[in-house]
């Protein structure tokens, strides 16, 4: 057993990281760990802190099972600090109180690692407030930033951590490790890993969750059911509603239970008046839940178009019969009837516009107007 043992596919990573806890010659205090959307940034970064704490004597740092080990890949290690938002962007307030934790002493580990999960996520002048901090740490803190590609963040803060990028793990590796781990069929667990390209945990979502395998599989019925105007504005709808619902799900019990224990610290009860003074505070928990549901919304949209990519990716592999697996192989079916009604050229078109209807809601246009211009560049063309 090894803290790396979930860190799927990352030979290269791995031996970087080993030989930093291993070695304080090979040691720096600000890590920028990169890679795609799935390829296990935060698994990796919570070994690599996993590591730096082991207490095991007679053995490679990150044994996985002391004390130091377990606590810090369960995030309560009292020298572990991980941020993970789930609103649109970490604010400067979050950024100041991790300077100020990353001025103390460890506790009692050998250093006070501190995780930012979505560096991506930073404001440029919420991250100039960090520069210091990450040029001149502390002794025995350690910075780990994790973000998509080192492009996302700013040349002021790359240039001052040592980046360890990450690759999309091979869909088998992410298999075995659903079929070790969570104990799923190994044949579920490979199209699982194909179908989420490699994203392992929405690989074990898939494969874990008959309700995720169907919702994509409407989404990516939704390529075959647009026959014109009329289909694709109704499509389009339909997608930002699936969106909405899910992130209401996902949201709306957990906004009540912080609601309610709010207003409990604050001393009022279950239909009593809030006095004045008091509203703001309310009114700031309401904004952030309402961030947070619209980044979950735009991550479920954003899904949705990736795996529409995938299905057209198929379409053209098929197409130019390429000697290479499908992504969707459980919607052959519909990738064949797809890749017959179509040529290469207008393939490439429809990618081209899903592309573009990503980089439009990440630009914050309306969701239904970007999917709007997506699903009608989709239809059949005469």
């Amino acid at each position: 057993m090894s803290v790396w043992d979930d860190v799927v596919g990352q030979p290269e990573a791995v031996r970087v990281l080993q030989a930093a806890a291993t070695d304080p010659a090979a040691m720096t205090h600000a890590w920028l760990v990169t890679g795609p959307p799935g390829s296990g940034r935060s698994v990796a970064a919570r070994a690599f802190a996993a590591a730096l704490q082991c207490a095991a004597t007679d053995e490679v740092p990150g044994c996985g099972r002391c004390q130091a080990c377990t606590t810090t890949l369960a995030g309560t290690h009292p020298d572990l600090t991980v941020v993970a938002t789930e609103k649109v962007v970490i604010t400067i307030d979050e950024v100041r109180d991790l300077i100020t934790k990353a001025s103390r002493s460890p506790s009692g580990g050998r250093y006070r690692v501190i995780v930012i999960e979505d560096a991506d996520r930073m404001a440029e002048r919420t991250t100039n407030v960090l520069l210091k901090s990450i040029e001149e740490p502390p002794p025995h803190t350690v910075w780990v930033l994790c973000a998509p590609s080192i492009q996302d963040v700013l040349p002021t803060i790359r240039s001052r951590c040592r980046a360890v990028v990450l690759r999309v793990p091979p869909a088998q590796d992410v298999a075995d490790l659903l079929v070790r781990r969570d104990g799923v069929e190994p044949g579920l667990a490979l199209d699982a890993a194909r179908a989420a390209q490699s994203h392992v945990g929405l690989a074990r979502r898939l494969a874990r969750d008959p309700e995720a395998r169907e919702r994509r599989s409407a989404v990516l019925e939704v390529a075959r059911r647009i026959r014109g105007v009329p289909d694709a504005v109704l499509a389009a709808a339909e997608l930002v509603d699936v969106a909405k619902a899910e992130a209401a799900a996902a949201t709306v019990e957990r906004d009540a239970t912080e609601k309610a224990e709010l207003l409990r610290a604050l001393g009022v009860g279950d239909g009593d008046t809030l006095p004045p003074k008091l509203r703001s505070q309310l009114k700031q928990l309401e904004d952030d839940q309402k961030r947070r549901a619209t980044r979950r919304q735009r991550d479920v949209l954003d899904r949705a178009m990736v795996d529409l990519l995938s299905l057209y990716r198929d379409v053209l592999v098929v197409q130019l019969g390429a000697e290479v697996e499908l992504v969707n192989t459980a919607h052959a079916d519909v990738v064949r009837s797809l890749a017959r009604d179509a040529t290469p050229e207008q393939t490439v078109r429809r990618m081209d516009a899903i592309g573009q209807a990503r980089e439009r809601l990440e630009g914050n246009v309306a969701p239904l107007l970007a999917l709007e211009a997506m699903t009608v560049a989709l239809r059949p063309q005469g």
